[in-house]
């Protein structure tokens, strides 16, 4: 007998009716001959309701009430959940978080999963009932109730799925929304936009990092590190929606799955930075010890003892990511700046490990558009460029009480070329049409005009993760399955590049007729109107990919500088958690400033984080950072 666990939102939720639809999708679970656990949210608008009580005594409310306050939507949902359960004829119970023994760290507002005691649950599902949980919520070691913050209630579902497939079940967890299924992208956005049938854990991690608002990485986190199938599917009808689980082979032949926008994020640029080792650990240290998540971070090549460190945070920590890092930056003499409005545009796809022209394909689109790209990473399946946005009025920029904006509406307002750049993006790879996973069988006609890579950079494999995962001491830690050293790479830099639009198709273009292969690509703005750009080539193509580099950007503007170096290693970090996990970076980047090694380029995404330092220190700097992570 298999095991089905529903999780509903507080849009599921809102209304009796709604109650009563999914406590009818419970029942019809458990009639198909499953075990049934629903996990719910609060309904519609309560939790936003109750921080608004809260704010009416006090602006600064303690974290810990907080938590004993939202907790109680949930309670209110799990109960009138089961009496649903009751009318319909079937037996059902609920328990909150802390009943099922769902155990935290003592973070209040945002708790991260230590343990979850299942044996209250094994003993209520094999006695016939539907179990109601109640999400977004735990207790600490002292007793006191926590929640989980952003997507709690989805990381409740996932957990639970996880504990209960480690009890020994069979299960399977389906994510009931307000939307079909994950698309190609934000389909309010692009309306022919697709749903795909299938996505891999990472490709979603990455989406779900970079702005699709579908589900929280934690949740995704939890269901990679544990094989926990998934799908999410609309709570208002019967339509299969999207199945989120491991990497099937046939994904691999799509080049691109998604494209995604995030208009929330800032850009900060160090400038001046000590090119020597320690410098990006004593500022990534600083930020995690201030628990700010980074997401894009770019290191570009020292020149002349200095080097240039761009990255992004949520829009809400810029503040306090100012604040940490002035002190620090003062001391190392460089200079710290705030680039204004910016919005993300990314694209992922598994393919990327086996395909390459994903790059060139993205930069003409951006070019054909006139969009300039003011900062570009590559992971090891995403592209994230980051696209400055003209300042909105100031009427718009603000708002009185009593004003109804809504928050996602204001953003879209502010992300006008990232909207644009979007749809580009997206046509430009063609999501709209039928394809492998959303539309066509399996067996259908693949993607063309992409060359075949020899062979992936770095592919982590299932036992890898399966030695990581018996070595967690809690559920939610982060994961690092793998440290790979890859010493058959080259660089080429350029350096004060026009920033224009269409200059990073051109270079890549000439690259890709070549039949050359690019792997990491880093740009970062070194000064005012004029960019960095580096990016990895194998060395044994160098000497043609430095030929061709330096004949286009003559082309551009005969000032720039282009020299290339064969004296490099790649080193990789793979993982789970690599972004919502603050600690990652830091810990790879004082192992090796512990050792004396100098980071040359840096590049970051949900799964992977790759830097770049000298070749006659890689296998050093790998055993050194095997034994940082606890990787066999």
């Amino acid at each position: 007998m298999g095991l089905v666990i529903q999780k509903f939102g507080g849009s599921s939720l809102a209304k009796a009716e709604r109650v009563l639809e999914a406590a009818r999708k419970a029942i019809r679970a458990k009639s198909e001959g499953n075990m049934v656990i629903v996990v719910v949210s609060a309904q519609g608008s309560t939790t936003d309701d109750l921080i608004a009580k809260a704010n009416e005594i006090t602006p600064q409310p303690s974290a810990r009430e907080m938590d004993m306050l939202l907790s109680t939507g949930e309670q209110i949902s799990i109960a009138l959940t089961a009496m649903a359960i009751h009318e319909l004829g079937e037996k059902a119970v609920s328990f909150t978080g802390p009943q099922i023994g769902i155990v935290t760290d003592s973070t209040h507002r945002k708790a991260r999963i230590k343990k979850i005691d299942t044996s209250k649950l094994v003993e209520a599902v094999e006695t016939g009932h539907i179990v109601v949980i109640a999400g977004f919520q735990g207790m600490d070691e002292q007793y006191d109730i926590t929640t989980l913050g952003r997507g709690g209630s989805d990381t409740t579902a996932v957990a639970v799925a996880a504990a209960m497939k480690l009890a020994g079940y069979d299960v399977e967890c389906e994510i009931y929304t307000d939307v079909d299924g994950v698309y190609s992208t934000d389909p309010r956005i692009v309306p022919d936009a697709r749903k795909a049938d299938a996505i891999s854990y990472d490709e979603m991690l990455e989406m779900a990092s970079m702005g699709a608002g579908v589900m929280h990485s934690r949740s995704i986190e939890f269901a990679k590190k544990y094989d926990v199938p998934l799908m999410v599917r609309n709570s208002r009808s019967d339509a299969i929606g999207t199945w989120i689980v491991p990497e099937a082979e046939w994904m691999g032949e799509v080049p691109v799955c998604g494209v995604a926008l995030a208009a929330d994020e800032a850009r900060l640029v160090l400038e001046g930075v000590p090119d020597r080792p320690g410098i990006s650990h004593t500022i990534f240290a600083a930020l995690a010890a201030a628990n700010i998540a980074t997401d894009m971070i770019a290191q570009s090549v020292g020149i002349g003892g200095k080097a240039t460190i761009g990255f992004t945070v949520l829009n809400n920590e810029l503040e306090k990511t100012i604040k940490t890092l002035k002190p620090i930056v003062g001391e190392m003499g460089a200079t710290l700046r705030e680039t204004g409005k910016v919005s993300k545009v990314s694209v992922v796809g598994a393919g990327m490990r086996n395909i390459s022209g994903v790059a060139e394909k993205m930069f003409q689109a951006l070019a054909s558009e006139g969009i300039n790209m003011k900062m570009i990473t590559t992971g090891d399946i995403k592209i994230s460029v980051l696209i400055e946005e003209d300042a909105l009025p100031a009427e718009e920029e603000t708002s009185t009480p009593g004003e109804a904006i809504k928050k996602s509406h204001l953003e879209s307002r502010k992300a006008v070329k990232g909207r644009r750049a979007l749809k580009a993006v997206h046509a430009a790879f063609g999501l709209h049409l039928p394809r492998k996973g959303a539309g066509i069988p399996v067996g259908g006609t693949s993607q063309t005009g992409f060359k075949p890579r020899a062979k992936p950079l770095v592919v982590a494999g299932v036992g890898d993760r399966e030695a990581a995962v018996s070595r967690l001491e809690g559920m939610e830690d982060v994961l690092v399955s793998g440290v790979h050293l890859n010493a058959e790479q080259s660089r080429i830099t350029i350096a004060d590049l026009p920033d224009n639009p269409g200059n990073c198709s051109t270079i890549f273009n000439a690259i890709a007729t070549g039949g050359i292969l690019v792997d990491m690509i880093v740009q970062n703005m070194n000064r005012p109107d004029r960019a960095e750009l580096s990016f990895t080539v194998p060395r044994a193509d160098l000497a043609k990919a430095l030929k061709r580099t330096k004949a286009v950007v003559q082309s551009i503007d005969p000032n720039c500088a282009v020299v290339g170096d064969a004296e490099i290693a790649v080193l990789f970090v793979l993982g789970v958690g690599m972004r919502t996990h603050t600690g990652v970076a830091q810990t790879m980047f004082g192992a090796l400033a512990a050792k004396g090694i100098n980071i040359a380029m840096i590049n970051t995404s949900e799964v992977c984080i790759g830097v770049v330092i000298e070749r006659a220190r890689g296998e050093e700097a790998h055993a050194c950072l095997k034994a940082a992570f606890h990787v066999l």
